[in-house]
């Protein structure tokens, strides 16, 4: 495929070939072969959290095509899966050390029945060596700098270990000189994702400051002095976090910056999972092209939408891919990560992690 792909990338080849492209024919003859799109087929499935009663959670090692472009450690891919004789699809970040066109990549997923089809229950529970994926080109701005400080923090919660263990891992492999204090935090040592390899890493050092953590129901996560006695001055140290609301709040709080920001001073972070909504409701929700209208419950827009029968576009579910993204034509919404309000006419809002306050209509 090597010498060919600039000749299948022309627009003679893609004239000829149209309206389909030449990538609905390459797939036909060897899924692994691509022009354009980005495809990986699961070459590896192992098992990183299986506790009785809680959701899986797996690591897949795939082989993308020739057209993977690489990514930087911290950033997410869409992930495309034909379920149900449709293609669905969710975000997920790549966990593994940032990669180089054609490298493979790892994905970490928890099994989640969120929404229609349940991408991330598939691949959690179901997929296997020679599963074939479809894959988007990786996305986001939660990332290292190119020239990363001597000094860092690191803090996720969860499954917001994900783009925190590619960070590391990327450092790792640059035998980055600095230190590293790395928190962690999880229900039970057995909901530890990564358990074995963070394990190693609190034996043997490699630079890092390694504390997993099991805060009790109702604990706060961090405070200013918590994290003063495990990172001394830790305000001047610049931090990537990335977990549950309640814990980017706390760690937002504790280096004295907004809530509505993602990269304010040193911090910088993001959501893994919205807050849940504490709307009221009130007033109905109309989805204008679809002429339906319902009782506006409080929650997100995105479930209404899905109770309602519709299935809007959607990726991440944590407001990150904007793969969501709807016109609101009228109506008050709230952004439930930041709290802002808006009752702008003719706006683009992701209703994955929005609100409506009283009245409002969607362009759905």
């Amino acid at each position: 495929m090597g010498l060919l792909t600039p000749v299948l990338r022309s627009r003679a080849v893609a004239a000829l070939t149209s309206p389909h492209g030449i990538d609905r024919y390459l797939e036909q003859v060897n899924p692994m072969w691509a022009a354009h799109e980005v495809r990986a087929r699961v070459v590896d499935v192992r098992r990183e959290v299986d506790v009785p009663g809680h959701p899986a959670v797996t690591t897949l090692t795939l082989q993308p095509t020739s057209t993977w472009a690489g990514h930087r450690a911290g950033q997410h891919v869409t992930v495309g899966v034909e379920l149900g004789g449709r293609r669905v699809t969710r975000v997920f970040t790549v966990s593994s050390a940032e990669s180089n066109a054609g490298d493979r990549i790892t994905l970490t997923v928890r099994a989640d029945s969120t929404g229609p089809g349940s991408v991330s229950r598939f691949l959690a529970e179901d997929a296997h060596p020679g599963t074939l994926l479809h894959l988007s080109q990786a996305e986001g701005d939660f990332t290292l700098p190119h020239r990363v400080p001597e000094r860092i923090l690191l803090v996720s919660g969860g499954s917001g270990i994900t783009p925190v263990m590619s960070m590391l891992r990327s450092l790792q492999r640059r035998t980055h000189r600095g230190r590293i204090a790395f928190l962690h935090f999880a229900r039970s040592p057995e909901h530890v994702i990564y358990r074995d390899e963070l394990a190693d890493i609190a034996r043997t050092g490699y630079g890092v400051d390694l504390h997993v953590l099991h805060p009790s129901e109702g604990d706060p996560y961090v405070s200013p002095a918590f994290l003063e006695r495990l990172v001394p001055g830790y305000r001047d140290v610049p931090a990537w976090a990335c977990g549950p609301h309640s814990l980017i709040e706390a760690v937002q709080a504790a280096y004295g910056v907004s809530t509505s920001s993602t990269n304010e001073g040193p911090l910088h972070v993001e959501y893994f999972k919205p807050p849940k909504p504490v709307g009221t409701g009130g007033g109905e929700l109309t989805f204008a092209r679809s002429g339906r209208t319902v009782a506006n419950s409080g929650g997100l827009l995105l479930d209404q939408a899905e109770a309602a029968g519709l299935r809007p576009e959607s990726g991440c579910r944590m407001g990150i891919c904007f793969s969501c993204t709807v016109r609101k034509t009228d109506g008050t919404v709230r952004n439930v990560l930041t709290g802002e309000t808006s009752s702008a006419p003719d706006e683009d809002i992701r209703i994955c992690v929005s609100t409506a306050e009283g009245d409002c209509s969607l362009s759905l």
